[in-house]
Parts: structure tokens; C-alpha cells; sequence
């Protein structure tokens, strides 16, 4: 069940796609057993893995020093993504609650955000950190779209946006107005950059299946927003960024890799549809993927602009 996995293996498009390969590294099988694993975020202390299991409504850890699986939190209220802040606090994306909150050291739950201008959110899906310490997150509906990944219901914001949360002022910000269905989300290294996927094509097939990217102004707003990168098979779920700006993308055929100028130089092919992965480890060369019922790793010679 664990170990290498058949299937697997990595697609040079590129030759520049060779230098991210470590030697004899392959895709190992770390754990399975969910129903569409998301989320992954490393923390650096304790040398273990969170995710979420988004339809068993739970949580899962994944320990690297005895490589043991255990529940984290369960209920989760249909945890999405996670992330971590420049505290080492878990952030996460809840589904159910349609909110997004923050773990504080004492286990204790606080609620980051879950109204803009008096109504509900739609279902915060995947966030990330900024180095002021601002929390931007997508908003898309997944999770009210029916009962599998949260609970139907009405959706009360106009649209699907992107916000941001400002720590200092407490102030929750709109930042975009034209996605279909925003989701995965990640700053470029110097963060001058924000790239947003959009997949708007998972209820309309001449919908998104897209990154873009935008310039990100002195006083925190968006410039920008071109096509970054489109997806030639499934659609771009979470993805994040490598020290050379690199963008590593969630896949149906496994992880997408492209150079900062948007050119696919390679794959890691893997046997289950790809919804997001993270950077850990003691380098942060190690590649962490959530794929459907399975969490994989590969290490690289790449290392994860950040941690989360």
C-alpha cells in the first residue's frame, strides 16, 4: 500500500525540468484512505503534516518521525485549505461554517472571518499569508453547492472574490471582482506577485481552468490579472511557489510545473487527481501532495518559497 507507487513518475517537457529532480527520488504512497484529501500544511516544530479529508469532515496528521497517521480534528466542519502564520498557527478554510479561522498555541479556535458587509460568506477554499502578516483568501462556493463538502445553501455575496483580512485593522477587503470560481492562491517569492487560480469550468465546461497573475501595488491592491497559465488536463486546484518563482499546480494528471514566465517545463505524474500540495521537510524539498484518497511525497532539489 506504501512506499513507491506504480503509475507515477515524472514527464520532462523542458530539459530545465531535470535540475528540480533529486537523483534516484520517486513518488512514495504515504497514506490512504479518504475521500478527497486537501490542504496540506507543514509545520516545522513538530515535523508533521496537517490536511483535510474535506467530505469525512475531519483533519488528518501525518508524523515524519515515525511516519504514523492520526486524526487531528474531527469534526472539522469540511475543512479546506490550511495554511500557516509567521506564529506557527494553523489558519484553515471551514466548508461548513463558512468562515475562516485560526488555531492559537493553546488549541483554542479563533475566527478570522466569516461576514463581508453583513452576509455570510460563501465558503472560504484556500488562503495564504503575506509577510505583513495580511491573510488572503478565496471565496468560491464549493461547499454550499451541495452536502458533500459542507451544506447547501443560499449564497448571500454577489459573487465569487478573492479578500483580504488585515490583521492590525481587523478590516476584511474585496480584491477582486471577476472570478467565476476563485480557489488555489500564492504570492511569488519577492511578493510583488499574486496568483489566483480560477476553476470555473468544474460546473461549466466553457468555464476557467486557469492561473492568473497580478501585480500587487504598494498599498496592497491588484494591478493586472493576465493568464498566467492555463491547464491542459483537469483543472489547477491549490498550487505553490518555489525560491526561482517556479509555480507548481495541481493537476488531474498529477502536479503541473511552470517557469515564471508561465511555460510548462515538466510533471509529476501521479495515479489520482491532484487537489493541492505544500513544500516540508527539514529543507523544505520535500513535496507533499493531496490526491484525492492519498497523501504522496517526492523530494526535489527545489525548495518551497514558504512554509504552509
Amino acid at each position: 500500500m506504501f512506499g513507491l507507487v506504480e503509475g507515477t513518475g515524472f514527464e520532462i517537457i523542458d530539459p530545465s525540468f531535470k535540475d528540480c529532480l533529486a537523483g534516484n527520488a520517486r513518488v512514495e504512497r504515504l497514506w490512504t484512505g479518504g475521500r478527497w484529501c486537501e490542504g496540506p500544511a507543514w509545520f516545522p516544530a513538530g515535523r508533521y503534516l496537517v490536511w483535510s479529508d474535506i467530505p469525512n469532515n475531519r483533519m488528518l496528521r501525518w508524523d515524519e518521525t515515525d511516519g504514523s497517521v492520526s486524526t487531528f480534528r474531527q469534526p472539522s466542519n469540511n475543512s479546506n485549505g490550511n495554511t500557516i502564520d509567521a506564529q506557527g498557527r494553523l489558519l484553515t478554510c471551514e466548508h461548513l461554517a463558512r468562515r475562516v479561522t485560526r488555531t492559537e498555541h493553546d488549541g483554542s479556535v479563533s475566527v478570522i472571518a466569516d461576514r463581508f458587509e453583513g452576509k455570510r460568506l460563501n465558503s472560504p477554499n484556500d488562503l495564504v499569508v503575506r509577510s505583513d502578516g495580511s491573510i488572503w483568501f478565496t471565496d468560491p462556493p464549493y461547499g454550499i453547492l451541495s452536502d458533500y463538502e459542507g451544506l447547501a445553501a443560499e449564497q448571500e455575496q454577489d459573487g465569487c472574490h478573492v479578500y483580504r483580512f488585515d490583521p492590525a485593522s481587523g478590516a476584511l477587503s474585496r480584491m477582486t471582482s471577476d472570478f467565476v470560481k476563485p480557489n488555489g492562491i500564492a504570492f511569488s517569492v519577492d511578493e510583488s506577485r499574486l496568483y489566483i487560480a480560477d476553476t470555473g469550468a468544474s460546473h461549466d465546461p466553457a468555464g476557467p481552468r486557469h492561473i492568473r497573475r497580478f501585480s500587487v501595488r504598494d498599498d496592497g491592491s491588484l494591478a493586472g490579472g493576465e493568464v498566467f497559465a492555463t491547464c491542459d488536463n483537469g483543472l489547477f486546484d491549490g498550487f505553490r511557489v518555489d525560491t526561482q518563482d517556479r509555480v507548481w499546480a495541481s493537476a488531474a494528471d498529477g502536479v503541473h510545473c511552470f517557469n515564471r514566465d508561465g511555460r510548462l517545463i515538466g510533471k509529476v505524474i501521479l495515479p489520482e487527481v491532484v487537489a493541492n500540495l505544500t513544500f516540508g521537510g527539514p529543507r523544505r524539498n520535500r513535496m507533499f501532495v493531496c490526491a484525492t484518497t492519498s497523501l504522496y511525497s517526492v523530494y526535489l532539489t527545489v525548495t518551497g518559497a514558504k512554509l504552509g
